[in-house]
């Protein structure tokens, strides 16, 4: 699993058919090797590990919406008649393109898989260690790569052929996407700098990454991913507060919030500070840029993000219930895109705007459940975790409301290693509960002589 997350970021972020088919061959094929073991221990959510509590099994309510989603995608994409249009047969189905739907489908469950995958088999404190690092240390040299190809490349192709001079940022086409891999792994990092009881190894280290990954996401000219690791910080800082052990004395209490929220303040001022600093003209033009996409007329080209949602709303109402299909919004936009045509987008630039389109009231029921689930093994994560554990799964708390931020105005799930890293952030939240006291500690907690 580890592998499949590190070599889904290289190429684009995954986005290529055959990159997507590889990317699916290899969950279904480490599922299947799950199968069989399973079969032959007679179990498939246990566990014998003396790290984990053997009553203990992996709870899979929180992955049955995104199933559902995708069975969703399934129905939309099967067609019920075929119809002459032009000399041509059309497939007639609840989607405006069924393949694509069917694509979305078997793309939603092979990352599902993953992330069940994940919480199986993240059984100890050192397995999760990696899968947390892996994702920090894949986000970090991400940035690394985009600094060094903002300053070195000249033409077109760095080291990918398809990266474009002054396009993208990392190895990403869209200069957006960088920021929703950063962004799951800056949450990583404030739990385990900011958000742990216990002690907290290597902080100057992870502080110097925090620092590195804010540099890249402002020089890749992401307001998106600005205003999204803003946004955990600030989460992160609201976290701190309210989570601080209750101490007897109130002065000392209040002390000590009133110093984590001046700390907290200083540190957004410096980020800010940063922000205009590094940015420096280019943010000028991001925030002017900003303006005139909100503006409230509609242009000629319609690509402006206002633009696109006001279409996107119009697919929604003309298909309430079921939508346009799951991956079908590109082929019904022009239909209701009051524009010259020169630019058709694609997304709709607000993932959950795109899921009304896309899926109509059942999505948004689906989605709905999902948060449902989502909130309520948050809530038992972090008042069952402890130690390592549970700084993490905060920090992956506040990775997704940063992610969450960011889907607003952009599109970056849409890219398998962004989506595979996001679903990490599931696992860790719904993952088992690691018991990090060594075994002899355990037996004399539970009276065993």
């Amino acid at each position: 699993m580890i592998l499949v997350l590190i070599l889904t970021a290289i190429p684009y972020g995954t986005v290529d058919a055959w990159s997507i088919a590889l990317f699916e061959f290899a969950i279904f094929l480490l599922t299947l090797l799950w199968t069989l073991q399973a079969t032959f221990s007679g179990s498939f959510f246990s566990s014998s590990s003396q790290t984990v509590r053997p009553v203990e099994s992996v709870n899979l309510r929180l992955f049955f919406p995104l199933f559902a989603l995708a069975g969703v995608a399934i129905l939309q994409s099967l067609s019920w008649s075929q119809i002459e249009m032009g000399g041509l047969k059309v497939t007639r189905a609840i989607s405006s393109d069924p393949y694509e739907s069917w694509a979305f489908a078997l793309r939603l469950i092979a990352v599902t898989l993953a992330g069940i995958l994940a919480c199986q088999f993240t059984t100890s404190s050192a397995r999760l260690n990696v899968l947390v690092h892996t994702i920090i240390i894949l986000a970090l040299l991400s940035g690394v790569f985009g600094m060094v190809r903002q300053t070195m490349q000249r033409d077109t192709g760095f080291v990918l052929p398809d990266l474009a001079n002054g396009g993208g940022y990392g190895q990403f086409i869209n200069k957006n996407h960088l920021a929703f891999l950063v962004e799951p792994a800056m949450g990583l990092l404030l739990g385990m700098t900011l958000l742990r009881r216990d002690r907290r190894d290597r902080w100057l280290f992870y502080l110097a990454v925090m620092i590195l990954l804010w540099v890249v996401v402002v020089l890749s000219r992401s307001r998106g991913g600005v205003l999204a690791l803003t946004v955990e910080m600030i989460a992160a800082a609201a976290f701190f507060i309210y989570f601080r052990k209750p101490v007897k004395q109130a002065r000392h209490w209040a002390r000590t919030v009133a110093v984590a929220g001046a700390t907290s303040v200083a540190l957004v001022v410096v980020i800010i500070a940063g922000i205009a600093w590094l940015g420096g003209d280019q943010l000028q033009t991001g925030i002017e840029t900003a303006a005139i996409e909100m503006g409230a007329a509609e242009t000629n080209e319609g690509a402006r993000r206002v633009d696109i949602w006001r279409t996107s709303w119009r697919m929604a109402r003309a298909h309430p219930i079921a939508g346009a299909g799951l991956g079908g919004f590109w082929a019904e936009f022009p239909l209701h895109h009051n524009a010259s045509g020169a630019q058709v987008p694609k997304q709709a630039h607000n993932d959950y705007l795109e899921l009304l389109a896309s899926a109509g009231i059942v999505g948004v029921i689906i989605f709905i459940w999902f948060l449902f689930e989502l909130f309520r093994r948050a809530r038992s994560a972090i008042s069952e975790f402890h130690g390592f554990q549970r700084g993490v799964a905060m920090g992956a708390i506040v990775g997704l409301l940063g992610v969450a931020v960011h889907s607003l105005f952009d599109f970056g799930l849409h890219i398998t290693v962004n989506a595979l890293a996001t679903m990490m952030l599931f696992a860790i939240i719904n993952g088992r509960r690691i018991d990090q006291r060594l075994p002899a500690q355990v037996h004399r907690k539970s009276g065993v002589q």
